[in-house]
């Protein structure tokens, strides 16, 4: 079903996650992500970022409430549809890049459209390993890159079909600062250059500062929202954040049961 969310890419209304009994990892969260915005999510460990991405991108369901990605409702869809929605029309980037080792960074790139019976068009292929710096590496085996080159890899590959919408769950962690830089400039030109929006789990200032704005979790709810961040004003109200959602505030309202693994890092 479409639902026109008035352009939204990604829209939130409501939604609630709860593991077992009194474990709340999304308690109530309304949130639209505009097409071709560049959002960060940040928050202390177990505000509940994870759970709001793999919510968002369809990749778990909620308990309650409404989940709208690039127009389509996700309550009450059977996995072969979500399967398919997110196959063509998302594009998924992780802090471990996910490549496979046999495979040639060409084919780890053209690899969701070989798994989805399409054929890749090799002038886009041919032209997104040149926007990532790695046309001179299309034959090379993931051992034989460096972690940045592997994580351009990931990008190209999450790219390469134009997904409307792009979700990345920590994509600098395991990259030094300087590559870590070149990697979300990448992404903020994608952004700027071809309408995508970009929604970005981080627990890095820095990589928020790449973003058009960042929304703060703190125990499961939205607990502020910055536009134009800089590296600074990110560090220093993730500083309050960690306060405000301190353990003895969390066991309170989840019943004394706050794992992080559970609640949703």
């Amino acid at each position: 079903m479409n639902t026109g969310w008035n352009g939204d890419a990604v829209r939130l209304d409501g939604v609630r996650k709860e593991y077992g009994k009194g474990v709340i990892a999304l308690d109530g969260v309304t949130l639209a992500f505009p097409r071709g915005g560049f959002t960060a999510v940040m928050g202390p460990s177990g505000s509940g970022k994870s759970t709001f991405l793999h919510c968002a991108a369809g990749l778990d369901r909620p308990t309650s409430g409404s989940v709208v990605l690039d127009g389509q409702e996700l309550a009450g869809m059977s996995e072969t549809k979500l399967t398919k929605l997110r196959r063509d029309r998302v594009g998924f980037i992780f802090q471990a890049f996910n490549l496979l080792p046999a495979l040639t960074v060409e084919q780890n790139v053209t690899l969701p459209q070989q798994l989805a019976g399409a054929r890749p068009d090799r002038r886009v292929v041919e032209e997104m390993l040149t926007r990532v710096g790695l046309s001179g590496r299309r034959k090379h085996l993931p051992g034989e890159l460096s972690g940045g080159q592997a994580q351009r890899v990931a990008i190209a590959r999450a790219l390469v079909t134009r997904p409307p919408v792009v979700f990345a769950d920590e994509p600098t962690g395991a990259l030094d600062t300087r590559t870590a830089a070149e990697v979300l400039g990448l992404l903020r030109d994608s952004v700027r250059a071809t309408g995508q929006t970009v929604i970005m789990v981080t627990h890095d200032p820095m990589a928020a500062s790449y973003a058009d704005r960042v929304i703060f979790l703190a125990d499961g709810r939205i607990a502020d929202e910055l536009h134009a961040p800089t590296a600074d004003v990110v560090a220093e109200r993730m500083t309050h954040l960690g306060a405000w959602a301190a353990p003895t505030h969390a066991s309170q309202r989840r019943g004394q049961n706050t794992s992080p693994a559970r609640a949703g890092a």
